[in-house]
């Protein structure tokens, strides 16, 4: 290894991302074109880009509408890109839904429905279900967002708030031949996870959603608790003959990305450790553990891992799941001298602030130590954004238009 440690570990990183760039996923999955029109629809952080792929690699008439987060759009001259609010839903991607069903009206069985999904597009693909109150819809996000609950818990919710969520979206395209190709953004790449599975099966019910409700004791707005307690408007279940002669593809996923990172470790000589693609748990702890894993071994290897965390919000910090998963690891390496590390969400955006994650170093606590800055209290007030910018320590990348989810590594050196 000829880098600088924190160079190897970006190098990594943007392996693991490029080989889930839509450009090199969409074109291989493409359909040969129907009889009559092709229509292209999704939603997520990937979206536009994948639309873009698609227009790039199509041969023939092409329309459609997709949903993406404010700052991930790209150019597209027959698909019309609309870029909302993520993670708390807003009026741009309420009136863009609207616009969706809309222009599936009236189609027939020699049509072609291609629906793009990536991560994120359950904030982006919002209608409320009959009854449920717009605003009470954002509160609800916003609550589940801070609660601490996994994403296929806030999915299960989230569908059943939905009128074009849990497989809705697959009825509104029938009797179009539908093709969904996702790009997977949850631990064990589930199909009805991702986005909150608009165009497939969902297996969770009315029930599920009243057990998340009482374990995370959510106080839920009127409209929604009274939607949840009558429980007639049920997610689409696999007999549905919505899903009749329809595709379902998962073209790009986090274990992918890790093995391509763990090639790019051989290829420098340093032993890679794949600890999995679907590690959950709470950001911290898992930070905790991975360090504990990472002063047993003697390097030089590197420690990979994916998947979601979860973040308990309590305080009023900036932040997100890789920086206090960081926060978590740093504290317990304790300046551990031959060990450095990054945690960043393949999206290139951690939480909601600007960065893609950070970059812990054997030097971080002391420097923070030096500065006054207490790294305790940042963590309780769920502030890890500021305290690696103090640090100088955040990685900004910008958005980079594809999203398998957390990618961490944490490079042992010989002792």
């Amino acid at each position: 290894m000829d880098e600088h440690p924190k160079e190897f570990l970006l190098h990594l990183f943007y392996r693991a991302v490029a080989v889930a760039l839509p450009d090199k996923c969409v074109p291989a999955n493409l359909q040969s074109k129907p009889k009559g029109r092709t229509i292209v629809i999704g939603a997520g952080k990937a979206s536009a880009a994948m639309a873009a792929a698609v227009e790039k690699h199509w041969d023939g008439p092409l329309e459609g509408i997709m949903i993406t987060r404010y700052g991930f759009g790209q150019p597209c001259d027959r698909i019309e890109i609309v870029e909302a609010s993520h993670p708390v839903p807003d009026q741009a991607g309420l009136d863009a839904a609207r616009e969706m069903l809309r222009r599936l009206e009236g189609l027939t069985e020699d049509d072609l429905v291609i629906c793009l999904i990536s991560g994120g597009g359950s904030a982006l693909l919002t209608l409320p279900a009959d009854g449920i109150d717009f605003t009470d819809k954002q509160a609800v996000n916003a609550m589940l967002l801070r609660c601490g609950a996994t994403i296929s818990e806030i999915n299960t919710i989230r569908k059943h708030m939905s009128a074009i969520k849990g497989g809705r979206l697959a009825r509104a395209c029938a009797p179009a031949k539908l093709v969904s190709l996702i790009i997977s953004d949850v631990p064990g790449d589930d199909p009805s996870v991702v986005a909150s599975g608009p165009t497939v099966p969902d297996k969770s019910t009315f029930a599920d959603v009243a057990k998340i409700v009482a374990k995370y004791n959510l106080d839920l707005p009127a409209s929604v608790k009274q939607h949840f307690d009558a429980a007639v408007d049920e997610s689409l279940g696999s007999d549905d003959p919505a899903f009749d002669g329809n595709e379902v593809k998962v073209i790009a996923a986090a274990r992918q990305s890790l093995d391509a990172a763990a090639e790019a470790a051989k290829a420098a000589g340093i032993t890679p450790i794949v600890l999995g693609d679907d590690v959950e748990g709470e950001a911290r702890e898992v930070g905790q553990d991975h360090a504990r894993r990472a002063l047993a071994q003697d390097g030089p290897c590197v420690i990979l891992s994916g998947g979601e965390t979860t973040v308990t919000v309590s305080g009023v910090g900036k932040g997100g799941r890789n920086t206090e998963f960081l926060m978590g690891l740093m504290l317990e390496l304790n300046g551990a001298p031959h060990i450095h590390a990054i945690a960043c969400d393949t999206d290139g955006i951690d939480g909601s602030e600007d960065n893609a994650g950070a970059y812990i170093g054997p030097d971080s606590l002391a420097r923070a130590q030096a500065a006054g800055l207490d790294p305790k209290a940042f963590l309780a007030n769920n502030d890890a954004y500021s305290f690696y910018q103090a640090l100088d320590n955040l990685i900004i990348t910008g958005p980079t238009y594809t999203n398998v989810n957390d990618f961490r590594a944490i490079l042992v050196l010989p002792r």
